[in-house]
């Protein structure tokens, strides 16, 4: 038994130690801050600084903002307040830290699940995962929001085997889900399918006690809640707007929301190529029209027009409502050429291409990455693309092991219902990112372990989280 354990030991030892050669790799190699990194800075540098949660836009002082939720923020001035404002790479040496938190949670998770070999297999991949590892090079809320996701579904799992009822593993998994809240509005999803399964978990166990059952996951669902109650009252006090999380087009107040023009985008964009070409650079930077594909013009005439409109804007590149308007008759039009298209080929289309895209969009790797212009990163690209299929694929086939042999536990409905409400949403958006899918890798690097089920982990009663 010693043995054994040394050996595990030894084994977990060294997967950590290469996951977290590789992050650290990341971090000196493909560091990323711009755009959204720069954003969450400025906010938390003014909240430790001035104790105004906004941007440094004027000489008089900060002003005011609530496009972000202050998770991330929050994290960032702790580090800032540690490390010293602007001292990026320690935050993303921390961030390494934390995914390795992660790798262990999903590992010991599915160990529980599928057995112990199940459990070493998983650790391995998720330490060696160079796509959610890529992001802890980028001080964004990925990295957090994958945290917060395995300690929900772990939590669960500890909570039902420590008897349910009142216990520390009812307060993590609540703590858990209202930080995700705090750092992404859309991750109210991952409450939305593990408050329902926490309930399913007591009505089973708890039989004839409705009162009982129903009382620590009403408590938990409120936890939940409760941190977005003063971030309510600070933009009602300070914008007079109801807004619990953070508005869809991420706009303060009185900005322009250029509706018409995201409805026209939303007629034909696919690729995150024309996210970053297109939709990225209205009301910022000029648009080529030879970046906008042939499927955005159903006719001759549309084609025309639209290279109208963007020659026009592309004297000042600001967004008026007159433009806006001219894109959204033109979205009205091929809307009404092809509904379908627009209500169901092309959300689709834009889910397909975040799960299967290759997820090189962190590193110095042409967007249009199949056109070699550049074959060693076309060949590089193509087999990031492979090792990503394989990751979806182990999980996918993983989790239709798990339910062939036994699968009757609300654990494993609330990960396939955390799953299915991500996608349902995907399918709202205009935008194409390949980031908004990473949320899937702990549930299927889980699912990936019933594939490497031992003889501890066979699919029992007592392994199957009923």
């Amino acid at each position: 038994m010693k043995m054994e354990r040394r050996k595990a030991g030894v084994q977990i030892g060294t997967a950590l130690a290469l996951g977290l050669a590789l992050r650290l790799l990341f971090v000196v190699h493909t560091p990323r801050i711009a755009g959204d990194t720069l954003i969450y800075g400025d906010i938390a540098k003014n909240w430790m600084q001035h104790g105004v949660y906004g941007f440094s836009q004027t000489a008089s002082g900060p002003v005011p903002t609530l496009i972000r939720l202050p998770g991330y923020p929050l994290f960032l001035a702790l580090c800032f307040g540690i490390f010293g404002a602007d001292h990026y790479r320690a935050v993303m040496v921390v961030q390494c830290l934390i995914d390795l938190v992660t790798c262990l949670l999903v590992a010991d998770l599915a160990r529980r699940l599928f057995g112990r070999r199940a459990g070493m297999v998983v650790l391995w991949l998720a330490a060696l995962c160079p796509f959610t590892a890529n992001y802890v090079a980028a001080p964004l809320t990925e990295t957090l929001s994958l945290l917060c996701i395995a300690v929900a579904f772990w939590g669960m799992e500890r909570w039902r085997a420590a008897g349910l009822g009142w216990n520390r593993w009812l307060w993590m998994i609540a703590v858990a889900l209202a930080y995700a809240v705090l750092l992404r509005p859309e991750q109210g999803l991952l409450a939305a399918a593990v408050v329902p399964g926490m309930l399913w978990m007591e009505l089973r166990g708890r039989k004839g006690e409705l009162a009982g059952a129903v009382a620590p996951v009403l408590v938990a669902a409120v936890c939940v809640v409760l941190p977005l109650v003063p971030w309510t009252a600070r933009n009602w006090r300070t914008f007079h707007v109801f807004e619990p999380l953070a508005p869809r087009y991420a706009t303060d107040p009185g900005e322009i929301v250029s509706r018409g023009f995201q409805r026209w985008y939303k007629s034909w964009g696919i690729d995150f190529v024309s996210t970053e070409n297109v939709y990225w650079n209205w009301d910022s930077a000029t648009i080529d029209v030879a970046d906008i594909p042939t499927r955005a013009f159903d006719s001759e005439e549309q084609y025309t027009r639209t290279a109208a409109l963007i020659s026009k804007y592309n004297v000042e590149t600001t967004a008026t409502p007159e433009l806006d308007a001219a894109f959204d008759a033109l979205a009205k039009e091929r809307i009404a050429d092809d509904p379908l298209r627009y209500y169901v080929a092309l959300p689709v289309g834009r889910l397909v291409n975040m799960l299967l895209r290759p997820r090189t969009e962190m590193m110095e790797i042409d967007l249009e990455w199949w056109r070699w212009k550049h074959p060693a990163k076309t060949v590089f690209a193509g087999a990031y693309a492979l090792l990503n299929f394989a990751y979806l694929a182990l999980g996918v086939f993983g989790l239709w092991r798990w339910r062939r042999e036994r699968w009757d536990a609300p654990l494993a409905w609330a990960m396939v219902a955390f799953v299915v409400l991500r996608c349902a949403m995907l399918l709202t958006l205009d935008n194409s990112e390949p980031r908004y899918t990473l949320e899937f890798f702990p549930l299927l690097l889980v699912w990936s372990g019933a594939l490497f089920a031992g003889r501890d982990g066979l699919f029992t009663r007592e392994n199957s989280s009923v």
